[in-house]
């Protein structure tokens, strides 16, 4: 990433975040991987295609993301990877008020599996799904919240 935005810039992409925006964990099922699953963070911005030129400006302002129109009209910013999302989010922090609990447990989660690699034991998977629980209930509504359960199954976690 390039020069980072000023703080009055920073202000403006917390807001559109909090009003327009989302913060996602997710983990992804993969059968192409030996673990069989797989993280993805994700922050997205949303707009209205025929209004999107804020998208465009705050794609420029982070330096990162890609913008995809969907079949409804919607324009969307998709913003992916661990270290990018815990930097951005650090840097939001101080501006968000709506998201500011779901962006604070992300960062605990990305740190968290930063340090801990690859190297991920029993304990360490059930954290990540308390994570990713927190952060979805979080969240004002989600198609897909899948309960401690299902979860424990993706992770190999379940007898």
């Amino acid at each position: 990433m390039g020069s980072r935005p000023n703080k009055l810039n920073l202000a403006y992409i917390a807001g559109f975040l909090d009003g327009d925006g989302s913060l996602m964990l997710q983990v992804k099922r993969r059968s192409d991987i030996k673990k069989g699953w797989r993280l993805m963070a994700t922050i997205c911005f949303y707009q209205d295609s025929h209004h999107d030129k804020p998208l465009y400006w705050i794609r420029k302002q982070l330096d990162i993301g890609y913008i995809s129109k969907r079949n409804d009209n919607i324009t969307e910013l998709r913003i992916n990877g661990f270290e990018q999302i815990g930097q951005i989010l650090e840097e939001l922090l101080p501006f968000l008020r709506f998201k500011k609990r779901q962006a604070r447990k992300m960062i605990k989660c990305l740190n968290f599996l930063l340090v801990k690699g690859k190297n991920l034991g029993k304990q360490d998977c059930e954290k990540i799904i308390d994570y990713l629980q927190s952060v979805q209930n979080l969240n004002y509504r989600s198609h897909h919240k899948r309960t401690r359960k299902d979860l424990l199954k993706i992770f190999g976690l379940t007898p």
